[in-house]
Formats: C-alpha cells, sequence, structure tokens
C-alpha cells in the first residue's frame, strides 16, 4: 500500500479533528491516536525498507557509473559500508588524488550485501586490488543476527571471487570503536552495539586466512586505539565513523597495503 506525506497529513488532521469532536466520557479508554510526526516517520521507514527489499544489496547505487568507470583503467576498488562510502566526500579531504582508485562503500550494508555486489561493483571493473572493509555492520546485526563465522564465510567468498577473476586481496580489519560521543546518557553505545571481543576477534581470524592465502591484511588497530583499546576520541565524532584526521591516519596505511599487494 502506498501513501504520500500528504494523506498522511490529512489522515493526522482528520483523526485529530475527530478525537476532539467526541464525547469521551460516555466511551470505554480509547488508545492515543500516533502524532503526525510519529505516522511520518513509520511511513518514511516502511518507504525505506520497501526500496531495500526491491533491491537488497542496492546495485543500482553504481549501476550508472560502473558503466563509465569499466570504460577506463581502475587499480584499485575501496568495497565497503558507510566508512568506505564517505571516504570520498571533499569534506574528508582528497581520495587518493592522482590514483586510479574508486570506491564502492554503501551506508549500513553487511558482508551478504556486499558478495551479491562484487562482481558488478569490482569484478567488472577489473581492477588490480580490491581493498575490503565490511562486517561492523553485520555485528550490529543491521541485516539480522550474523555469526562470526557467517561473516568470516562471506569474507573468504570475496576473497575467491576476486582470486578467480585476477585480482589481489586486501582485507582490512574492522575498525575499532568506542564510547565517548554519546549523544545522550540513555543512548547505546557503540561498544555495545558492536562488542571489541567480537572485532578483535574476527579481526583475528582476517589476519591467519590473509596469510594462510597470500593476501594482504591491513590492520588499522595501532594507529587508531587508544591506551583502553578503543577508537581514539580525536578519530570520531560519534564512535564509530572515522573524521578528516581517522581517514589521514588511514590513508597510508591502505597504500602501504595495496602497494605490498600489487608486489
Amino acid at each position: 500500500m502506498r501513501l504520500s506525506l500528504a494523506v498522511v497529513a490529512a489522515t493526522c488532521l482528520s483523526l485529530s479533528t475527530g478525537a476532539s469532536a467526541q464525547a469521551p466520557a460516555a466511551q470505554a479508554p480509547v488508545p492515543p491516536v500516533p502524532s503526525c510526526q510519529e505516522l511520518a516517520a513509520a511511513l518514511r521507514t516502511v518507504t525505506t525498507n520497501d526500496a531495500r527489499l526491491k533491491d537488497w544489496p542496492n546495485l543500482a547505487r553504481y549501476r550508472d557509473s560502473n558503466v563509465t568507470t569499466a570504460a577506463g583503467p581502475v587499480d584499485v576498488v575501496f568495497m565497503g559500508d558507510s566508512i568506505t562510502d564517505s571516504w570520498p566526500q571533499p569534506r574528508f579531504g582528497a581520495f587518493f588524488p592522482g590514483k586510479k582508485y574508486v570506491g564502492r562503500g554503501i551506508s549500513a550494508q553487511t558482508t551478504p550485501q556486499m558478495l551479491l555486489r562484487m562482481r558488478a561493483d569490482v569484478l567488472n571493473l577489473k581492477p588490480k586490488v580490491v581493498v575490503i572493509l565490511a562486517g561492523t555492520n553485520d555485528i550490529a546485526g543491521n541485516t539480522g543476527p550474523m555469526t562470526d563465522e557467517e561473516i568470516e564465510g562471506n569474507l573468504m567468498s570475496m576473497s575467491e571471487l576476486a582470486v578467480a577473476n585476477g585480482v589481489k586481496v586486501v582485507l582490512s580489519s574492522i575498525t575499532p570503536v568506542s564510547e565517548y560521543h554519546m549523544a545522550t546518557p540513555a543512548a547505546v553505545p557503540q561498544t555495545t552495539l558492536r562488542p571489541m571481543k567480537r572485532i578483535l576477534a574476527i579481526n583475528a581470524w582476517m589476519k591467519s586466512y590473509a596469510a594462510a592465502h597470500g593476501h594482504v591484511y591491513l590492520d588499522y588497530f595501532p594507529a587508531m586505539t587508544d591506551a583502553a583499546g578503543l577508537l581514539k576520541a580525536e578519530f570520531s565524532a560519534d564512535d564509530l565513523h572515522p573524521n578528516a584526521a581517522g581517514y589521514s591516519v588511514m590513508a597510508p596505511l591502505a597504500e602501504a597495503a595495496i602497494a605490498q599487494a600489487m608486489r
């Protein structure tokens, strides 16, 4: 069923007017009518979910730009979620200037969604190297509960697809989180949504897997964590996503890993 915000507004007005015209004394208690803001928020959620169900991996996001990009040489594709998606934004500085690198991150995505995007957003561009940064949203349950083994299996599948197509693999550590910038005391900290114990366990597996299969493991942790083992406060405004300072630390580490993979 499709509704517009205008219809929701009219419905809200009708409900509120009708409610005020009734004499509630002779009636049983009636549940409160949702506010216009609540109904509008619910409509936005339904609309968003409907779009995701129609194109769950969001293949449409880069469909047009992939046609243009595939026409020219590409050295490196960065595959990932919001951390990769935001990296090329001007507010975070230049994205590897002078390099034939392209970003193929999509905010909020998990490894099963990225796995479905591998052919369209990575392999068809024929890069020399793919840099995969994924897993934090799986841990948070963005597309449902995921075990560590399921996350690792999807990382393995993406790596195997790359190798089968002659693409070198750089597996990036899941970046650390912290709990220094919670909006309100009642907010759920990122360390609860994304337990560091799970992040560290998957990263340890990733390092071992990369070594066993000739891939490069890109470890962001030593440069991004503080004495408590959490994401340094100065590298993020929300305890999850890097800011300009965070990306400035990540960039040379990524460059070194890419250079290693190309060798």
